[in-house]
């Protein structure tokens, strides 16, 4: 599982980092990351809705978002047994409202630079995390660019929070039908 964000502590909590975020809801607090080339990187057991437990690694490139596709020649290379239709990206979406989430196979957002990076490396047929980000309920005052690089508000953070629960629930259901 790749999740799309940008690397430093600048970035954490921002829209665009929230691939990150849903990623750390999923492992635990004590895992052990690795540091390899431009990503870091944890396998986990995750314990499924059914209780089999399945093991996953999870990656975030530590590259920024626009060169995401540079970690895939790295995890093409660490995990070859790994096919197209087993990669799950998870990344934020500006065509979702925020509170709102997607996972589908091959179809992303209009425009994602993280997601075109991936896409030059990668075509487009791995499951998309899409989570919505789009707060703005209709204004496009701030440009989607400068928009995904801000902070959540509180309310906002609420949402969110209950929104990455959702998604990791609906994760675990899905693993279970691929496996």
């Amino acid at each position: 599982m790749i999740s799309l964000g940008n690397p430093g502590p600048k970035y954490q909590f921002t829209r665009h980092n929230v691939g990150f975020q849903v990623v750390d809801e999923l492992v635990a607090d004590d895992a052990k990351w690795h540091l390899q080339d431009k990503l870091i990187f944890t396998q986990v057991d995750m314990v499924l809705p059914d209780g089999a437990q399945e093991k996953i690694v999870m990656v975030k490139p530590q590259t920024f978002m626009n060169q995401s596709g540079l970690v895939v020649p790295i995890l093409k290379k660490k995990y070859p047994q790994v096919t197209l239709s087993d990669w799950y990206v998870v990344h934020d979406d500006l065509d979702i409202e925020l509170g709102q989430f997607k996972i589908e196979l091959g179809h992303g957002p209009q425009q994602h630079n993280g997601l075109a990076s991936l896409y030059e490396q990668l075509g487009k047929q791995f499951w998309h995390v899409r989570v919505g980000v789009d707060g703005r309920q209709g204004l496009r005052q701030e440009s989607g660019s400068d928009y995904v690089l801000v902070n959540f508000s509180p309310p906002e953070k609420e949402i969110i929070e209950s929104v990455k629960q959702r998604v990791v629930k609906e994760l675990k259901t899905v693993l279970i039908q691929s496996t």
